[in-house]
């Protein structure tokens, strides 16, 4: 028959059982060996891991590079071309009693001490008209706009003409 390493029976012949020494003892080669074994493959990867960094250590380089840029130009795009708010208008129905008529705030024009003809410029000036048509709508020569619209200009403290009628709409002279 087969060795055995068990007990025998002397009556049956057969064993009662493996030896609880000897599994004890296949048990610890057996984690000798898987350990070695898992020790020698992470050692050979290793190596292997090693030459192949070494031998495409450029190429691995340039394209670590490449990718950070292309995060980097990602994010960057991202940030500049990123949703601007968007402005949500309503409109809002006006009962149709009356005309509306816009009127200028004569006292606050005395205030800023604008003269009548000076106030006709800048009214010209917010509908969009050149110094030369401006000058033809009112029968006067350019420089004579130039001056109107400079002096005014100064007394509103603008730079432009853009920001002059700006500013007297917010002084309430221009509707």
């Amino acid at each position: 028959m087969f060795p055995c390493n068990g007990i025998i029976d002397g009556a049956t012949g057969r064993s009662s059982g493996p030896n609880p020494l000897l599994l004890e003892l296949m048990k610890r080669h057996v984690l000798i060996y898987g350990l070695i074994g898992g020790i020698l493959i992470t050692v050979l990867k290793w190596t292997e891991y090693r030459f192949l960094v070494i031998e495409h250590s450029i190429e691995i380089y340039g394209g670590l590079t490449a990718a950070t840029f292309a995060v980097l130009g990602i994010w960057l795009g991202l940030k500049l071309t990123g949703t601007r708010p968007r402005i949500a208008m309503k409109e809002v129905p006006v009962p149709a009693g009356e005309p509306f008529v816009f009127v200028p705030a004569e006292r606050k024009r005395e205030d800023l001490g604008i003269t009548r003809r000076e106030f006709e410029v800048l009214e010209l000036i917010a509908q969009g008209m050149s110094n030369r048509e401006i000058a033809g709508e009112l029968y006067v020569s350019e420089n004579t706009v130039k001056t109107h619209s400079s002096r005014v200009f100064d007394k509103l403290g603008a730079k432009r003409r853009t920001q002059a009628v700006q500013l007297g709409k917010e002084f309430g002279l221009l509707p």
